[in-house]
């Protein structure tokens, strides 16, 4: 029986010897693939290819191994970009030798600045708390180291709140303002300012005058007391020069505008800062009527009171006289030798 076998065996090794000679054996690897070592073409693949045997398939790459899915890693959110402040357009200085006006842009709020033909100085006015750096800064710009007076016109946040950086600042020679007071923090830090610097304020009534050299500068208002009605108590002052004038008015509403045109004293003026920023208050049709002015100028900023009032600014169009706006042209000069007026802006030239 085993000599039968034998040759059995031997018979079928030689029969499948053809099929295993075009095999590509080669042990598997761990990921069950190997390389092509012969008769590579005939399975489609190249010599020393590797591949697997899935089904008679065959891939060229070994199995990558997989990666735990990952989340991309968001990016930081980006920090707004802030914006930048607005940059102070500063006004020029002027030659000396002629009488100017600097009417600075301090948003919602009055500050002007009287240069002499002499080089004195008279500010009336600070703006609001945030605008007091503000107001140095064009100071500064402007050469001004003393003020020969300043002039609170009344104890309003957005008229006296910067005078505190302006006393801390510079040289104040003398300060003015009606009596009358407030309790905020605002009013205390002025009075607190003034202290400081070793000043009493001087009391602003009709008639009362800044000594000043070659120019008249005369209180008008207040003429008598006006209770809570702080803006009534505004201190008015007429400034003349040979043959022109301007006239401050603060923040004086319609029973100090009656009361001055009842006293009878000339109102006529060249240049009118307009009362309380354009306020329906203020600028009565009779007061323009006696004031007469050539010009307008208007102190205001972005504000939520409807400033300049729109009748008010047809009031002064029908008037005939030409509407000058800090909220439009930044700050406004005035130049006059005494016989003209010319305007310049840090927004474009009137």
């Amino acid at each position: 029986m085993k000599r039968i076998i034998v040759p059995i065996f031997m018979s079928l090794v030689l029969l499948l010897m053809p099929v295993l000679a075009e095999a590509h054996p080669g042990r598997t690897d761990a990921n069950g693939g190997h390389y092509c070592r012969t008769n590579c073409a005939k399975w489609g693949l190249k010599n020393g290819e590797y591949h697997y045997h899935n089904g008679g398939s065959s891939n060229s790459k070994p199995a990558a191994t997989a990666k735990p899915a990952v989340k991309p890693t968001a990016k930081p959110t980006a920090k707004p970009t802030a914006t930048p402040a607005p940059t102070l357009l500063l006004p020029k200085k002027q030659n000396v030798g002629t009488l100017q006006v600097y009417f600075f842009d301090v948003g919602q709020g009055d500050s002007s600045l009287i240069r002499t033909p002499n080089n004195q100085y008279v500010l009336i006015d600070g703006g609001n708390n945030d605008q007091g750096k503000n107001v140095v800064k064009y100071l500064n710009a402007l050469g001004v180291k003393t003020l020969d007076a300043l002039v609170a016109t009344h104890p309003d946040a957005d008229h006296i709140g910067g005078l505190d950086d302006v006393l801390k600042a510079l040289d104040v020679k003398s300060v003015y303002a009606p009596k009358v007071s407030n309790t905020t923090e605002t009013y205390k830090d002025f009075l607190t300012a003034v202290k400081n610097e070793g000043r009493t304020i001087k009391a602003v009534t009709k008639g009362v005058t800044i000594p000043l050299t070659g120019v008249e500068a005369k209180f008008l208002a207040p003429i008598r007391t006006y209770g809570d009605n702080l803006n009534d108590w505004s201190a008015v002052l007429k400034i003349t020069y040979k043959n022109k004038s301007f006239l401050f008015t603060g923040d004086a509403e319609k029973a100090s505008e009656n009361d001055m045109l009842a006293d009878g004293m000339s109102l006529k003026a060249d240049v009118l800062k307009v009362g309380h920023h354009g306020s329906s208050s203020s600028t009565s049709k009779a007061f323009i009527d006696s004031v007469k002015p050539q010009y307008a100028v208007i102190s205001v900023g972005k504000n939520n009171y409807g400033h300049p009032d729109s009748g008010i600014l047809t009031r002064l169009k029908n008037a005939n006289t030409s509407v000058l706006r800090t909220d439009q042209k930044g700050t406004i000069t005035a130049i006059s030798d005494g016989s003209k007026i010319t305007f310049t802006s840090t927004k474009g030239a009137k």
